[in-house]
């Protein structure tokens, strides 16, 4: 199997348990928000320890935890994911999955802001057209819904930010180690909570017994698994490659949302999902035009001093 065909796999793996997360969290109604992702949080630590000690990153680990700087901006990325994790959460089970689908549609857009806004970077016309297009858009949700559409602004904005500390951490310091550093800054945070939860007789992991209780503990696996396969797609897919197949995440949650859990879908909120679309549609495009120019520019090159040289 080629490289691109496993990054291809990995990719749609990862994208693919992401959307169908809500069928999970479903699962586990009877617990709130807070009390998934604590369990998340927690039981994604032995998960990651397994897996360093199975593939031989200890010392890679160690090596991490020793860079004061690095710990201080994995933690701010894991505090920030978790802030992700908990809104989807509660926006699932509080029968709010199309407006979450709404958040990872416009998560690209809100890239692109965040790439003017702090990065200072220079954003081309198609790219302007499509930021401008997705903030119309989310003017005509808010009328729609009667308020901001703050679910979907929180997971856009948290999971882009969560994107740019891990870029600017640098890509050297490995998905798996990542992780594990992400799950020791916020696993004690984690227990901490829960055992107030047991301490008050608000826990719920001794509810249904075993089900309920295998459910919250798989939730570290639920963490773990799509990060791990999305890294592992990252490293064999072009950037404009992963960017087409992030899509598949909402699809699947719209359809969830709309099909299965019959939440409420009228006209006004179709025109801004198709405004998000047209937005995205056109940041695509751009995308794909300035890679197949950075390829004519590095082919272009050889190719005259070929031609030079048959001159001379």
């Amino acid at each position: 199997m080629t490289t691109s065909r496993q990054g291809v796999l990995f990719g749609l793996g990862a994208y693919t348990l992401w959307g169908l997360f809500p069928l999970y969290f479903r699962l586990l109604e009877s617990a709130s928000a807070l009390e998934i992702l604590l369990h998340r949080l927690m039981w994604t630590l032995p998960l990651c320890v397994l897996v360093i000690a199975a593939t031989g990153a200890v010392r890679r680990l160690r090596t991490v935890l020793r860079d004061r700087r690095r710990v201080a901006s994995l933690a701010g990325a894991a505090t920030v994911l978790a802030v992700n994790s908990g809104c989807y959460v509660y926006a699932v089970n509080s029968g709010h999955v199309i407006e979450a689908a709404l958040g990872y549609f416009i998560n690209p857009l809100v890239t692109v802001a965040l790439a003017v806004l702090i990065l200072r970077e220079r954003l081309r016309p198609l790219q302007w057209t499509a930021v401008a297009m997705g903030a119309l858009a989310v003017v005509v949700l808010t009328v729609d819904y009667g308020r901001p559409p703050w679910i979907a602004l929180v997971l856009a904005t948290s999971f882009a930010l969560y994107g740019l500390i891990k870029k600017q951490v640098g890509g050297d310091v490995g998905a798996i180690v990542g992780l594990t550093t992400e799950s020791l800054t916020l696993a004690p945070v984690a227990a901490g909570g829960l055992a107030v939860y047991v301490a008050t007789g608000n826990g719920t992991f001794t509810d249904d017994a075993p089900w309920h209780a295998v459910l919250l503990a798989v939730g570290g696996v639920t963490v773990a698994t799509p990060l791990l396969l999305f890294a592992a797609a990252a490293r064999r897919l072009p950037l404009t490659t992963i960017g087409l197949l992030q899509y598949l995440t909402p699809i699947l949650q719209l359809l969830i949302g709309v099909l299965l859990f019959h939440e409420s879908m009228p006209a006004s909120r179709w025109i801004g999902f198709v405004l998000i679309w047209t937005a995205l549609t056109l940041l695509s495009a751009d995308g794909l035009r300035r890679r197949s120019r950075e390829k004519t520019a590095a082919v272009v090159p050889p190719v005259r001093s070929r031609l030079d040289q048959g001159v001379r």
